[in-house]
């Protein structure tokens, strides 16, 4: 999650893209215009044999105003590697 977050701060879609999982990966990654990305809060990892769920907070500023997006994502291993699936948000993120 942590690299993912990095990964959004530094507009790395190519690295996004390749730790998502083939069966929800996007074509491409939108990003935020203007984002100014604050910080991250893991809120919550649970992990079993092959899944895991993270629910973390992601704080950004857009245009003067702060944000907050909060998600809880769900991860698969294959191969070795995580993956996000997919995600829920308790509140809609601006971010």
């Amino acid at each position: 999650m942590r690299s993912r977050y990095s990964a959004y701060v530094l507009e790395l879609g190519p690295y996004l893209l390749s730790t998502w999982h083939p069966d929800t990966r996007p074509a491409s990654i939108g990003f935020a215009k203007g984002a100014k990305w604050l910080g991250l809060e893991i809120r919550r990892f649970e992990e079993a044999k092959d899944s895991a769920i993270v629910e973390f907070v992601a704080r950004c500023r857009i245009g003067g105003k702060a944000e907050r997006m909060h998600e809880i994502s769900r991860f698969t291993l294959i191969d070795g590697k995580w993956l996000y699936v997919d995600g829920e948000f308790p509140i809609r993120p601006a971010c």
